[in-house]
């Protein structure tokens, strides 16, 4: 089912959205880096459950920008065209988000 804003299990954010959270994702990728890094010199637990902590709350801000594009742009353009389903998936994404 092709829909105007939004194809079947494929999303179309905006260039300066696919942007930013590409940018927000390498900063994550070098936080993990950084992470591993820290293990590898034994760095203080502590200080290394803090970056996990900073990593964390980085990929929730991800996942929340996702998420509203989602909301804004797939489910409203498939409840326009009639498509109840949408709101179970939905509730099942919000779901796994909430499990963290």
């Amino acid at each position: 089912m092709k829909l105007e804003n939004c194809s079947y299990r494929r999303s179309h954010h905006p260039d300066h959205v696919k942007r930013d959270l590409i940018t927000r994702l390498n900063r994550i990728e070098g936080q993990i880096r950084g992470i591993k890094g820290m293990i590898e010199r034994d760095v203080y637990c502590d200080d290394v459950i803090t970056q996990i902590a900073a990593t964390q709350s980085a990929l929730n801000s991800v996942a929340k920008i996702l998420l509203a594009g989602h909301i804004k742009g797939c489910v409203v353009s498939r409840l326009q065209e009639g498509d109840q389903e949408i709101l179970d998936e939905l509730i099942v994404t919000i779901q796994k988000l909430m499990k963290k």
